[in-house]
């Protein structure tokens, strides 16, 4: 463009002039993408209320410094060689195309990280692919803002529940104080201390993670330090939550309940989080004592922030190129499409409430059982049943049944293994298989389904479990939720539920035992259920 000029490699029509007709542009190409994003943007706003990703609007600023920084400190390009904005176009596509998907199957996580995609493209195409492809470590920091996949963050939950609770046994331990672990329960005597879902550590987890991220890119000392700084982070997240779980046992066995609940238990978690902090900053500093020339505290983090107000300014001196023309028009073309083209229509079968479920089968009779409150929220399902049968003349010998029904799967809620909760009740996974198992006078005939043998202490219980997927029986998570995204794609429906039958092998009985009774059983009930679990 005549009277251009370059400048540390961006396209200026002049240093402090502003260039209407590229601002527009850029503005332009951001504005058309917007609709494809909307349903990400409001899983952003409904996840950063949250406690574990109440940092995530700090991300955005976070991500905006390095980006400022690292163009400030790029080497100008030469201005003979043409910038390569073909790539960045392609990204900017397949962000879009990404997130059209999540869109058409309803899952939110699909269109936050095709935004991030997305952002990528965008700055592939200003800066060109030469300059842009160093400039994607901002971009990456992004992802420090999404929430997890519900079936990671729960798998993720409870794994760290039970690492945290082990751990802070153990910090009980060298305290002296008798302490016994049942599950997520630190067993004081006198009290009792659940690990809930919030003691985790996830709430600190995801911020430290972006700060190690931070300092490893801040830090001024060799890639393996760098890399040792952000994988500590982790680790040491875990074991400090641990530590205050431990702290919160030795208090309240020395001082009563209360110390476990209040302001107390929330400023101490603050703490947790300024502690791992000063630790990632206490390593920096270490690992520059084994350079050959270390640098003072103050030189180790290089947080710089001259010049960056000018840097930010410079969005408004950017230059129209041909390339940002073919990616706004390109992008108005697969929005148009996107809002243009009918979205799959969503098919909600009838069916009876669990509610209306029997509670005579056969010779067996039932009562109902309720979740507690705090699990049902956990559940999230649209309806369920939690109910134990038995028989008049061998009441012993019960059968449960249990079933998660789930309207929709892919916004924000869905069914998880029993695999994952088992471990938080006490109960130990002592073998699981999957098995055939058939019932000709039923709908169901031959189909696969999970047994597994758990135990806790000296009881023992058989479980039977799948997942009821529109018509198909599934026995592994991973593929039941492929599933639900082609079944939302193709016919437009998301519904599913778990089923789970439990009855207990009791003293002198042999799992076979227990197997016979769960068929029993199963051939009496399954000719019901499609009632309330459609095909």
């Amino acid at each position: 463009m005549a009277g251009s000029i370059i400048s540390r490699g961006v396209v200026l029509s002049a240093v402090h002039t502003v260039n209407p007709a590229g601002f527009a542009l850029f503005v332009a190409l951001i504005a058309v993408a917007l609709p494809v994003f909307w349903l990400g943007f409001q899983s952003l706003g409904a996840a950063w209320i949250t406690a574990e990703y109440s940092h995530g609007p700090m991300i955005p600023l976070i991500s905006l410094y390095l980006f400022l920084r690292e163009l400030r400190n790029d080497s100008p390009r030469d201005p003979a060689r043409a910038a390569n904005r073909w790539p960045g176009i392609a990204v900017i596509v397949l962000g879009l195309g990404l997130g059209i998907l999540g869109n058409l199957v309803r899952i939110p996580d699909v269109v936050t990280y095709a935004l991030i995609v997305w952002v990528g493209g965008v700055v592939l195409t200003v800066l060109g692919w030469q300059r842009g492809k160093s400039h994607q470590l901002p971009v990456l920091h992004l992802v420090f803002m999404l929430p997890l996949p519900q079936f990671l963050y729960w798998q993720l939950t409870v794994f760290l529940q039970l690492v945290s609770s082990e751990l802070g046994v153990w910090f009980i331990g060298l305290a002296g104080i008798p302490v016994h672990l049942d599950g997520n329960v630190i067993n004081l005597g006198v009290y009792k201390l659940q690990v809930a879902e919030a003691c985790s550590g996830l709430r600190y987890l995801f911020p430290i993670l972006s700060f190690s991220y931070l300092v490893a890119i801040l830090y001024r000392g060799p890639f393996w330090h760098k890399a040792l700084i952000f994988l500590m982070a982790a680790p040491l997240a875990v074991f400090m939550n641990s530590f205050r779980i431990g702290m919160i046992g030795v208090l309240v066995n020395s001082h009563g309940i209360e110390q476990a609940e209040g302001f107390l238990h929330f400023f101490e978690g603050w703490v947790i989080f300024g502690t791992c902090v000063a630790i990632l900053f206490a390593v920096a500093v270490m690992l520059q004592r084994l350079t050959p020339n270390p640098l003072g505290l103050r030189d180790t983090i290089d947080m710089d922030f001259d010049g960056l107000g000018a840097q930010a300014t410079r969005i408004l001196s950017i230059a129209p190129t041909r390339g940002m023309l073919i990616a706004t028009v390109a992008s108005l073309a697969v929005t148009a499409a996107f809002l243009f083209t009918p979205a799959p229509q969503r098919v909600l079968p009838e069916r009876d409430a669990f509610a209306l479920f029997p509670r005579n089968v056969g010779d067996w009779s039932s009562f109902a059982i309720p979740l507690e409150p705090e699990v049902a929220q956990v559940l999230k399902a649209s309806d369920y049943v939690n109910s134990v049968y038995s028989r008049p003349a061998d009441p012993d010998s019960h059968v449960g049944f249990f079933s998660a029904y789930y309207d929709k799967q892919t916004e924000g809620s869905g069914i998880h293994s029993p695999e994952v909760c088992l471990p938080v009740g006490g109960w130990e996974i002592f073998s699981i298989e999957t098995v055939e198992v058939t019932f000709p006078d039923t709908v169901y005939g031959t189909f696969s389904l999970n047994r597994a043998i758990i135990e806790n202490g000296l009881s023992r219980q058989l479980v039977y479990y799948w997942f009821e997927q529109r018509g198909k029986r599934m026995t592994n998570d991973y593929l039941a939720k492929a599933d639900v995204v082609w079944d939302s794609l193709t016919i437009g429906r998301t519904d599913g539920a778990l089923v789970r039958f439990v009855t207990p092998i009791n003293r002198g009985e042999t799992a076979a035992d227990a197997d016979a009774r769960l068929r029993d059983f199963m051939a009496e009930l399954l000719p019901r259920l499609p009632r309330f679990i459609p095909e």
